[in-house]
This record gives C-alpha cells, sequence and structure tokens, in this order.
C-alpha cells in the first residue's frame, strides 16, 4: 500500500481514502473491514468511475467536501463568496498528516485565499468522526453559507431511517426509500430540536434491528443543524451533516477560522442494534463518562410544582430516602419571583420570600437523609418580567430595535454578549459555592426566533450556541464534581456535543410509559442507558392523564438513568413497598444495564417490543417484553431472546419484582412453563432461534425476564 492510499481500520471498519494528484482526497471505501493486502491500486482500478465527460472531460473525484471545480453538480460542500467573488474553489493538498488518532488533510486554494483542513478519526469503537476548518488568508470578509462533510454509501442502500416528533413525542423513526435526489434535514429552532433528523441512517432493504447493513451520521452540534442524504444518477450516494447558518452570521477575516460540528459516522454489518452498540462503547470510552453508578433521583416537579414549603418538602425527602431514592433534585420555584412560569428567568437568588433562610435548611436536611441535592436552572433564557430584564434590556436577543415575540413568557439571554456572559456565569458559580449541589438539572425552554445581537441585529444562533459551550466548560471547571443534565421544555436538545458537557440528557417531558416505550428505544439508538433519563411517574400522568399500573411506570422506567417524580408522600403504603422493591432491583440490575450490549427483537407480533440489555461478557441478561396493544394472535407466538452466547446454556425465568403483570397467569389461570420462578434451561442459540412463547398480557403491561448463565457441572 503506496502512498495514493490511506487505509484507517478499527473493530471490522475501514475507510479508505484515494490521495491520487493535487485535489482533495475522495473516499473509495466506507464500510466493512478489509485487509491491507487489499488495499492496492487495484482497488482504486475496481472502484474508479467511467469517464463519461459530460460535466468534465475524465473522471470526477468527489471529496468528503465536494467541490464543483472537480466536475462535481450535486450540493457543494462549501458555499461563500468575497463579495459575489471566490465562490468556486479548488483546493490543492499541501500535506497529509497521519497519527494515532486517524488523517488530517490540509489543503489551500491561493485564489480563493482560503485554507482547509479536513480531520478524519477512526476510534476503537468503529465510530468515524469527521470535521473540517475553513481559514481566510487574504484582506476583506468572506462570507460563509455552509460547510457540509460528506461520506459515500454504497448504491445497496435503499432506505432511510431518520427521527421526527414534537414536544412529549420527541424521536419518532420515519423510512423513506433512498431515491434520486436530494433529502436534506434542516432545524432552525435554535436547539438541536424535537424533530431533528437525530440520526439519520441509510440501509440495505429491510434492515432491521438485528439485520442488513447501515451506515448511519449524527450531527453533533446543539444549534442549527443540516443533515442531508443525496443519491445522483451517475452512481453517487452520501450522506452529510453540518451547521445551519443564518444569513451573514459566519464572516471570515483575514486570519480567522470558522471549525464545522464534529460529525458521527457508524458502520454495521449487523442492523440497528449493531449501529447503538458502536455509539455507545464510543461514549463508554470518554475521560469522563460517568464512572460512578447513576444514583436514583427524586425530583420534585410534578410532586409540588411551584408550590415550595420547607415542611412538605422535608416530608417528601424523607419519603424518597425511605424507598432508596439518592439524589433530591428541586425544581422550578425557587428563585426572584418565580411563582408561576410568567416571572423571574434570570433573577437567579434564592427568593426570600419562599426561603427567607435561604437554600440551607432544605439542603441540610436532604443531605442529613444521605441524598445528594439538586437544582433546577434555565440560565439562558429570561422572562421580560425579572429585575434582569429590567436593569439590562440590551441583554435580550433581537433582530435590533424590535423584541422577538415571546414564548412561554420568555425571551432568550444574549450570552455572547461579554456581560451578560459574566453575570450568569457569576451567579451560578455562586450559587455553587454557597450550597452542597451535586447536580443541576439545566433547562432550555423555548427556541430561538429572531435570535440576533441586539446592537448590531446581527444572526447570532451561532454565537449563542458556541456561548452555552464556553459557559457549561467554565462551570464544570470551576466545579468539577457537579453533574449537569441537558434538558430543553423535555427533549429538545439531545446531542453529542452538549454530552460533551453534561452527564446525562432528559429524553421528554412525558413520562407517561405508554409513551416513553418509544421515546426512550429511539433515543437510546445513540445514547447509552445510563445518560438518559426516566422517571416514574404518578398513577396519572401529568401530561396524557393515562392511568397505568406501577408494574409498569417502573419496568418501563428502570431502562435508563431511574428517577421518580410523584408525590410520594399521597402514596399509600402498598405503593411505598413496591416502589421500594423497584429501587432496589435497579440498584442490582444497574451495573449490567450501563454496561451491557443494548438489543433488541425483531418480534412477528407488532403488539410486543422487546428490549434486553446483555453483559459484555455474556454471562448475564435482562430482558423486558413489553405488550403496547392487543395482540392479534391468541395466544401470542414466539420470539427470540438476541445477544445470548449460543454456546452456554442459561437459566430463564421472570425477574422480580416485574414477573406479575395483571393479564399474565392471574388473569387466565394458567402459567407458560417458563414464566415461572423455576424457569427453564436452555442454551443462548435455541433461546436465540426458536425463543420463549410470548405470555397473555393486557395492553401496556410489562414482563422483566432474567437470564443468566449456568456453569455446567
Amino acid at each position: 500500500m503506496g502512498p495514493e492510499l490511506l487505509h484507517l481500520s478499527a473493530a471490522g471498519v475501514s475507510l479508505v481514502l484515494d490521495c491520487r494528484g493535487p485535489g482533495l482526497p475522495s473516499v473509495v471505501h466506507w464500510g466493512a473491514a478489509l485487509d491491507d493486502e487489499e488495499i492496492t491500486a487495484g482497488l482504486m482500478l475496481a472502484a474508479a468511475p467511467q469517464p463519461i465527460g459530460f460535466s468534465v472531460d475524465g473522471a470526477v473525484r468527489v471529496s468528503p467536501v465536494p467541490e464543483q471545480s472537480s466536475g462535481w453538480l450535486g450540493t457543494p460542500g462549501l458555499a461563500g463568496h468575497r463579495d459575489g467573488r471566490a465562490w468556486a474553489t479548488a483546493f490543492r493538498v499541501s500535506r497529509i498528516e497521519r497519527d494515532a488518532a486517524g488523517v488530517r488533510i490540509l489543503a489551500t486554494d491561493p485564489e480563493a485565499a482560503l485554507d482547509l483542513a479536513i480531520d478524519l478519526e477512526l476510534h476503537p469503537s468503529g465510530v468515524l468522526r469527521a470535521r473540517a476548518a475553513l481559514t481566510s488568508t487574504a484582506p476583506g470578509t468572506y462570507w460563509l453559507e455552509h460547510l457540509t462533510i460528506f461520506l459515500p454509501v454504497p448504491e445497496r442502500t435503499a432506505e432511510l431511517l431518520d427521527f421526527t416528533g414534537h414536544h412529549l413525542r420527541e424521536r419518532q423513526p420515519q423510512r423513506t426509500a433512498f431515491t434520486h435526489g436530494l433529502r436534506v434535514r434542516e432545524n432552525r429552532t435554535g436547539r438541536t430540536g424535537y424533530d431533528s433528523a437525530y440520526l439519520l441512517c441509510a440501509g440495505t432493504s429491510g434492515f432491521t434491528d438485528r439485520g442488513g447493513e447501515v451506515w448511519a451520521l449524527h450531527t453533533a452540534f446543539s444549534g442549527g443543524a443540516r443533515s442531508i442524504a443525496e443519491r445522483t444518477y451517475h452512481g453517487w450516494s452520501a450522506l452529510g451533516g453540518g451547521e445551519l447558518l443564518l444569513p451573514g452570521e459566519v464572516s471570515l477575516a483575514a486570519g480567522e477560522t470558522y471549525r464545522t460540528p464534529w460529525l458521527y459516522a457508524v458502520y454495521s454489518a449487523t442492523g440497528l442494534d449493531g449501529v447503538s452498540d458502536r455509539f455507545h462503547q464510543h461514549l463508554r470510552a470518554r475521560p469522563r463518562h460517568p464512572a460512578t453508578p447513576r444514583p436514583v433521583v427524586v425530583n420534585t416537579w410534578e410532586a409540588v410544582y411551584f408550590d415550595h414549603d420547607l415542611g412538605r418538602l422535608t416530608e417528601l425527602a424523607k419519603a424518597a430516602a425511605a424507598i432508596g431514592a439518592e439524589r433530591f433534585v428541586l425544581d422550578d420555584g425557587w428563585f426572584g419571583s418565580r411563582r408561576d412560569d410568567t416571572s423571574g428567568l434570570g433573577d437567579w437568588f434564592v427568593s426570600p420570600e419562599v426561603w427567607p433562610d435561604g437554600l440551607g435548611p432544605l439542603v441540610d436536611v436532604v443531605r442529613g437523609l444521605g441524598l445528594e441535592f439538586g437544582l433546577w436552572v434555565e440560565p439562558e433564557m429570561i422572562n421580560p418580567d425579572s429585575e434582569l430584564a429590567r436593569a439590562h434590556p440590551d441583554w435580550i436577543m433581537a433582530t435590533g430595535a424590535r423584541l422577538p415575540r415571546t414564548a412561554r413568557q420568555q425571551q432568550v439571554l444574549d450570552l455572547a454578549n461579554p456581560d451578560a456572559f459574566d453575570h450568569i456565569l457569576g451567579r451560578l458559580d455562586a450559587l455553587l459555592t454557597a450550597y452542597d449541589i451535586a447536580y443541576l438539572k439545566w433547562d432550555h425552554n423555548r427556541d430561538l426566533v429572531e435570535a440576533g445581537h441586539p446592537g448590531s441585529g446581527r444572526a447570532g444562533v451561532h454565537d449563542q450556541t458556541r456561548a452555552v459551550y464556553r459557559l457549561l466548560d467554565e462551570l464544570r471547571a470551576r466545579h468539577p464534581g457537579v453533574e449537569i443534565e441537558s434538558c430543553s421544555s423535555g427533549g429538545g436538545r439531545v446531542d453529542l456535543e452538549i454530552l460533551e458537557r453534561t452527564d446525562r440528557v432528559w429524553a421528554s417531558d412525558c413520562i407517561d410509559a405508554h409513551e416513553r416505550v418509544m421515546i426512550q428505544r429511539w433515543t437510546s439508538l445513540l445514547i447509552p442507558l445510563e445518560l438518559i433519563g426516566s422517571h416514574i411517574g404518578a398513577p396519572v400522568s401529568h401530561t396524557t392523564h393515562r392511568n397505568l399500573p406501577l408494574s409498569t411506570r417502573a419496568g418501563t422506567a428502570i431502562w435508563g438513568h431511574l428517577g421518580i417524580e410523584w408525590d410520594l408522600t399521597r402514596a399509600s403504603p402498598a405503593e411505598l413497598a413496591e416502589l421500594a422493591a423497584w429501587v432496589a432491583l435497579y440498584k442490582q440490575v444497574r451495573e449490567l444495564l450501563h454496561t451491557g450490549t443494548l438489543v433488541h427483537a425483531d418480534p412477528a407480533d407488532p403488539a410486543f417490543q422487546v428490549t434486553g440489555v446483555v453483559s459484555r461478557d455474556g454471562s448475564d441478561a435482562l430482558y423486558a417484553l413489553i405488550a403496547t396493544a392487543t395482540s392479534a394472535s391468541y395466544p401470542p407466538g414466539t420470539v427470540g431472546l438476541p445477544g445470548l452466547d449460543p454456546a452456554r446454556t442459561y437459566h430463564v425465568r421472570p425477574q422480580p419484582p416485574g414477573d406479575v403483570a395483571d393479564g399474565n397467569a392471574a388473569a387466565w389461570g394458567a402459567e407458560l412453563p417458563w414464566c415461572t420462578p423455576r424457569g427453564i434451561r436452555l442454551n443462548g442459540r435455541t433461546l436465540g432461534t426458536v425463543g420463549l412463547r410470548l405470555p397473555v398480557l393486557f395492553p401496556d403491561r410489562v414482563l422483566l425476564v432474567r437470564v443468566t448463565a449456568v456453569e455446567e457441572a
């Protein structure tokens, strides 16, 4: 293998770059691993397109930043200009650097007065990470419209999977055919968004949880973003992504550089479960990935809302400790004039009206019970009815003199303004210094509409997003032990860049277990379970008014970072005892759930969802059989339990307290042979292929199955 080809390989994945010629390299192959012996000049010849001489004479080479100068007439990787000039580039490689992390390609275009750097990293998990940096090298201004990175996928990809949704129903899957033309998903909400593409997947026809080839891409940015799938008539298919820039938002003077967000890309030969496994392994290998057991959280929001009272919250904390909680989080309503959601945002001072002695008495109660203390904040927003807004109306994002329309009685604080940034940093720093706070629930409750810098009127979503990153980074540097949750009116800010600075995401404001089955299933395609906040709510859901039994609410919530959002002082003794049993189970299995391999079965019966986690060594597993509707079969059919070692023998039985789902034996007067405390023994091959007979369950019921390896005598 000579200098004309570069090969990155890890965990069964190869990326091969064709570095011939002075122009930007092209990707010859991204997918299943190739041996070094296979990567020869013959590979380039085999993959080379026929030069047909339409757009240009000779072959068209498409780089990760496609250029029209190469003959490419699809979506350009770079769009911008210098007052109408330098709108087309012809980069020439000046240097290619390779190290243990990957490859850096350095290129320049003297005529356009631009330098380009492209970083490609293939991590041990098989996750490919890419970004680009553009630098202006001449006087004047280069106005950047977009810088987008593309990765080719084979023509055999036939279907696209991405996501949509809305508040209380985030990350809902949608499939379309991968046809000729351009599919663009744009997010203009100023945050990652409920309906972001999230992951854009291209797969072979009929790919499933456990089968088919899938190429998946995630644009890791918390502001505006674009995700692209393009297929052209001349044999090029690709996925791409980058930041969505508003008009005039990024301009480069001489020496200034713009960097794209990281693009994360995965190839899987084993369906969607292979995609999630690669992402989960990558995230768990990060140096600052949470290393301690994820504590059981009790959050006060759906228990007391804005009704803060030391006596009432003390009783709630005592009830939380009694059922085994480990963290107590005081939600909205503790500061300024914040008695409802119409005022006080921005005034990050403890309310003397509600807390005349400060938060100290409550913190002392919580810490005295052995619980960590957490606090809700929303630092990026401001109510017009606040002391801060009255003192600094010039800190509110706007296009000029005209303020944007309010949303939830809120405007957006311009954190790119150094004075506003320093004020918020100072207030949060003071709170974390004054009180023993282990956790911040960091909310963000509105879209960014007409989000400009009030002095100039210039668009400011890019600057605001970067300022939020700097704020989180500085706060973490000052208080490294504090954990932070990314909440954005539910699941509106879930991406890998915010997770570089936070310790979990709030998947949705809807904690109705029926809705959470799908929300958590698809959130976990990218994010491992230990980073997904998942709470047990009250018997009647706050957001849907659906009434579900505790076994369903808890049996769904343990598949994440468990919390409770329920006024436990009003729960019955029987409910508290059952809840304590579920908390005990979570503590018993959280290491398994938060380190093992997430798997999903593909049951023929659409009324059932089957989720499981198998330990990395194959010795232990937990599965949830979830009935989301009434089965079309009576009794239901069978389902395989995926992910087990085919050569090992396993003990299979129901897992208390999720072993009795009403609608099972109690209703029908007979138990399935395997569904008893004694259980059965089978090898992993049989469990994966023949599987288990599904029980008859009422809709919205969960049955847990524990599977442990048996050492043969």
